[in-house]
């Protein structure tokens, strides 16, 4: 690794130092300024901030960039990359190398995203904790993991140990799951992806896995769909799962009713966002990495987001161009792209990005000689180090890179036209393909220069689909590409680009607006002069609400004469965006089949996958989440991901005014209690014992509670594989309720465990019918918990009842929802949200559960 000795005392700046300099960098912005200092400032192992705004980073990052340049003919000076990526507006590298690029206090790899390997690797028990210790060795490298499970054998299969049977997927998804909210590096927790071939006999139980609350709550689950699949959808055939997958002599084999395992899928995407959907063979089919199978190059995951299919231990780095920026005299009548100034950036892009790569090995070099320096003995190391031997084998061969871009929705609505529009399809595929001729040219350009990736083969690529794309948009540049190879083995990706967008201060990535005004809430003191209360909340707690612009709809407004300082009413603001270009192509308002059908037009031209999601309010049917998944399959995607609203993570609220309040915040239940409830089963830590608890459920939310101890003497006693059922009210011989709680055991036979109201031990007994009334009335779910927080157990544990139900009721609190009165561990930021039972900060993003 290059290391630069330096005589200079590096100076310090503190957190708020930092902070306020970068909201002055930022014109006032508050949430850019702590994302950038909390995520992205130079730090060091104590928490020193060596950066005081985004402009020190950008020195950095070209300092490195041209040190690298200098190894090859005709180098970019440090001021030329500087110019590019200073103020975020051309060029931005996205998460791990902007936090990386010429860090000497930290150790890590500047890559985004890893996929780790089952090619040629049993099901095991050590070959399944090979990869869990791959994953978690990659996660704390900042890096997010996918990998694929389809080759562990499914359920019921013979193994050769004392189990006799395998226990399939399931058990190793919440394995890995666990792993990755273990780890966490700087608030950031692991990201990681699960994805299943569907014809693995698994493939159902792999889609209802996330269906149970709590359950693989740290993955992200996609399943690969094959063309046989679909069409056996489209023709209501047969399909037949086979293990090992696509064998033409399979140890187990089943035909399933496809339509009936479509309809799950659908379902379970309509009721919670997932699994989502790879189609694998359209992947394969356009994968030019996958002419070098043999080699090694063979595609069997992506990445967390689903934006960059790989091969098993290969990474990639990100880039993001700001589309936004090439947009002249943007919001007038006179507005035009910049193609030549776009196109000269894209060139300057790749160049950029084949160096990141440079940078990358020196960094991979620098974490094999860490391993070998640490005191643990070598068989320790073993499976770390073999890990970055691979991985820096693959950059070497591939040289893979990722450029993408940012800010589609704000470029269209700057040019004057509607996202979603057949205008607006048509110039974004023009866009789309001008990145990857011209991302293609730089690459064949640099092979001229620098060589090669070391496997480059023409040969083999010249019946690959979008090669050929290539070859007719632009002849010659197919033919320099014979004669002289290509640089990187694939170039481009569309990625979400979360953090990126809120310091380019634009949409993110290929993505419409998500609202042109919103609203946020600030807690106040009431006794403070001249402050606004909005609203006294049911804690007594005092609330200004004020209204935010998305900045370049702010901008549309300042160019269009409206004063962005004036306090408008809503009617006013509903008419101002009538007015504008965001109207109606907000990512609610776009026609949905319209942009699955820009994504397969778009993605004629990316060679890797992009990450977008489908927004749907929530009460469109299921019906239509699959016909949408079907025409993205139709349309030529690689992968789609809907989101009905409501159904998952929401942050942001509506600024349009609610008519009943109580109405949002209360569950509405029936006035008397269903005889049956179906039920949730969560285990948990009661001080040195183990107790279970069951949740009854109306339409997926908490209604009641029962908790006791879970043992075979004294308690409840039930399988450990059991995690729900339905509770079922009955009577006693004299008159009195009971509660008695039911389940199906692996034959499907019914077991009933009666009396739960007994099992109680007294004090807790009275406790849980508190919170189970509280339940029936409509309380909010985090009310509840705050409600169980505030109960008074004197308890040495931390692991005790109060603190157990909490974690249980906290899992069903929508996402999204505002944690009140408490302050984040990591920036004091009062701005927390729930997230999949977790609070976690809207403004550094750090995660905290328990």
């Amino acid at each position: 690794m290059h290391l630069k000795e330096s005589t200079a005392v590096p100076q310090v700046f503190t957190q708020e130092e930092a902070f306020e300099a970068s909201v002055t960098y930022f014109g006032g912005d508050d949430l850019a300024a702590r994302v950038w200092v909390n995520k992205y400032a130079l730090k060091d192992s104590q928490g020193r901030i060596y950066e005081r705004t985004p402009d020190d980073m950008h020195r950095r990052i070209a300092k490195e960039i041209a040190r690298i340049e200098l190894r090859y003919p005709n180098p970019m000076s440090e001021e030329e990359v500087y110019d590019l990526i200073k103020n975020f507006k051309y060029i931005v590298p996205q998460g791990s190398p902007m936090a990386g690029i010429g860090n000497p206090y930290q150790i890590a790899s500047l890559s985004n995203c890893f996929v780790i390997g089952n090619e040629g690797m049993s099901d095991s028990y050590g070959g399944i904790m090979k990869i869990d210790q791959e994953q978690v060795q990659l996660m704390k490298r900042r890096g997010g993991v996918g990998h694929d499970l389809s080759h562990i054998r499914p359920k019921g299969s013979a193994v050769k140990n004392s189990a006799l049977t395998s226990t399939g997927l399931v058990p190793f998804m919440e394995r890995y799951s666990n792993s990755t909210r273990e780890v966490a590096q700087d608030g950031r927790r692991g990201a990681l992806m699960l994805s299943v071939s569907i014809n693995h006999p698994d493939a159902e139980d792999f889609i209802d896995a996330k269906m149970e609350q709590g359950k693989v709550t740290g993955a992200n689950v996609s399943v690969r769909i094959d063309d046989a699949f679909m069409n056996a959808v489209k023709s209501h055939a047969p399909y037949l799962q086979k293990f090992p997958i696509q064998s033409e002599t399979p140890k187990v084999s089943k035909e399933v009713d496809a339509q009936q395992l479509w309809q799950k899928i659908v379902h379970n995407a309509w009721r919670s966002a997932e699994p989502g959907i790879l189609f694998w063979d359209t992947i394969i089919r356009e994968s030019v990495p996958d002419c070098y199978s043999d080699l090694g190059f063979k595609t069997i995951s992506t990445n967390p987001c689903g934006e960059i299919p790989l091969c098993p231990y290969d990474s990639c780095r990100l880039l993001a161009i700001n589309l936004f920026s090439y947009v002249e005299q943007p919001f007038t009548s006179k507005a035009v792209f910049n193609f030549e100034l776009f196109k000269k950036h894209i060139a300057a892009a790749q160049r950029i990005m084949d160096d990141i790569i440079d940078l990358e090995l020196e960094k991979i070099e620098a974490i094999l000689a860490k391993i070998d320096a640490d005191p643990e003995a070598d068989d320790i190391k073993l499976v770390e180090r073999n890990l970055w031997v691979n991985i820096r084998k693959k950059a070497l061969e591939g040289r893979r890179t990722g450029i993408g871009i940012t800010a589609e929705g704000d470029m269209l609505a700057a040019l004057g036209i509607k996202y979603g529009s057949d205008k607006g399809v048509a110039f974004s595929v023009e866009i789309h393909k001008t990145i990857a001729v011209e991302a293609y040219r730089a690459s064949v350009y640099a092979a001229k220069e620098r060589g090669a990736f070391l496997i480059y083969d023409a040969k083999r690529e010249e019946n690959n689909p979008f090669v050929l794309r290539l070859k007719e948009a632009d002849e010659k540049l197919y033919y320099d590409m014979l004669e002289y190879g290509r640089r990187n083995i694939a170039l481009l990706t569309i990625a979400p680009t979360g953090t990126t967008s809120l310091m380019t201060q634009t949409t993110s990535g290929i993505e419409p607006v998500f609202l042109p005004v919103y609203k946020r809430r600030r807690k106040v003191n009431p006794n403070d002069k001249e402050v606004r209360v909005d609203f006294v909340d049911e804690v007594g707690d005092s609330w200004e609400e004020y209204v935010v612009f998305h900045h370049r709809f702010k901008q549309w407004m300042e160019v269009n004469g409206y004063d962005v300082s004036k306090n408008y009413s809503q009617k006013e603001l509903d008419t101002i965006v009538k007015k504008s270009p965001y109207y109606k192509a907000t990512s609610n308002d776009v026609d949905w089949l319209n942009k699955v059908r820009m994504q397969g037009a778009v993605q004629k031209w990316v060679d890797h996958s992009i990450s977008v999601t489908i927004n749907l309010p929530n009460d469109v049917s299921e019906e239509l989440v699959g016909k949408l998944y079907m025409e993205a399959w139709e349309a030529g995607c690689k992968g789609v991901t809907v989101y009905r609203d409501g159904s998952r993570s929401g942050v942001l609220i509506s600024s349009e005014e609610k008519k009943d309040d109580t109405q949002d915040t209360l569950t509405v239940f029936p006035t008397k209690r269903p005889q049956v409830l179906e039920a949730d089963v969560v285990r948990f830590q009661n001080n040195k014992e183990k107790w279970i608890a069951f949740i009854g459920l109306i339409e997926g939310k908490p209604y009641e509670i029962f908790t006791g101890l879970s043992d075979d003497e004294d308690g409840i006693l039930i399988p450990r594989w059991v995690n729900e059922g339905v509770i079922i009210k009955n009577r006693n011989e004299d008159g009195t309720s009971r509660y008695d709680f039911q389940y199906k055991n692996q034959r499907g036979y019914k077991t009933t465990i009666e009396g739960l109201s007994h099992k109680f031990n007294p004090e807790y007994w009275n406790y849980a019918k508190l919170i189970s009334s509280t339940l029936r009335h409509g309380m909010p779910i985090e009310k509840v918990v705050d409600l169980i927080n505030s109960l008074q157990l004197d308890s040495e544990f931390i692991n005790n009842w109060k603190n157990g139900v909490a974690r249980a009721l906290k899992r069903y609190v929508a996402d999204g929802v505002e944690a009140q009165g408490q302050k984040c561990s990591n920036c004091n930021s009062t701005n927390l949200i729930y997230q999949e039972g977790c609070l976690t900060c809207k403004d550094c993003g750090s995660s905290k559960c328990g």
